[in-house]
């Protein structure tokens, strides 16, 4: 039997049982770690279903330009209405397929198919929303606008708007966020297919933020990604 070297009246408790104090203190700290962090993601996504717009707005007055990022099938239509209606000068279609024309889309919208030609700009680069951006951010430059209405689906506005603003900082940007029917008609909450959507661009969005803190300059990254299609 091994001698007892603690002394009478020492209260320190054995070292095994100080190890199991420690192991709980630990895994009572990951735990409420973990839901702390599931609280606040589930209260970020609250936030972000709750303010992605259910209704249409209203342009008053005119922008520089007007850009519509692809996507949704109404997006163009209401871009070109936009542009109609004399709310910009011209108008960048970021995105399309490789084989689109204007004159393909004048078919579509014979109306206007004056402005089409003359005032309408085709991006077929960009391949996501981090390339949507950069090819916006020449364009604008190009022209030397200052002022932008952004045209896309209601969703996809929050991303939209941070992956702009990120690389057009003194360009005024106006939101015309497009809402489908279903948005209009449900809340959220009760459709699993626009719950689903609204969880995965939530998700896009948070990642998108992130990256935006760690990457270089804009300048280093726009042609790359543009034609990667890195970041979604």
């Amino acid at each position: 039997m091994q001698p007892d070297l603690s002394q009478p009246g020492d209260p320190s408790p054995p070292p095994r049982r100080r190890r199991r104090t420690l192991a709980r203190v630990l895994a009572g700290l990951i735990i409420a770690l973990t839901l702390g962090a599931g609280f606040a993601g589930a209260g970020g996504f609250v936030w972000f279903a709750q303010s992605v717009p259910t209704r249409e707005v209203s342009i008053a007055g005119a922008a520089d330009g007007i850009v519509v990022l692809t996507g949704g099938a109404s997006r163009i239509t209401d871009a070109v209405d936009l542009l109609a209606d004399g709310h910009g000068k011209r108008l960048l279609i970021t995105g399309v397929h490789q084989t689109t024309t204007t004159t393909e889309l004048a078919r579509v919208m014979p109306q206007h198919q004056h402005l089409l030609k003359c005032c309408v700009d085709l991006d077929r680069s960009a391949i996501n929303t981090l390339g949507n951006a950069a090819e916006t951010r020449r364009w604008v430059q190009a022209q030397g606008f200052r002022s932008l209405i952004v045209v896309t689906s209601a969703y996809h506005m929050p991303r939209s708007m941070a992956e702009l603003s990120r690389r057009l900082p003194m360009v005024r940007l106006i939101a015309f966020p497009v809402v489908t029917e279903k948005l209009r008609t449900e809340p959220w909450w009760t459709s699993v297919p626009i719950a689903k959507l609204l969880i995965s661009e939530y998700l896009k969005y948070m990642l998108a933020q992130v990256r935006m803190r760690l990457e270089p300059e804009p300048d280093k990254t726009d042609v790359a990604r543009a034609r990667t299609g890195v970041g979604g």
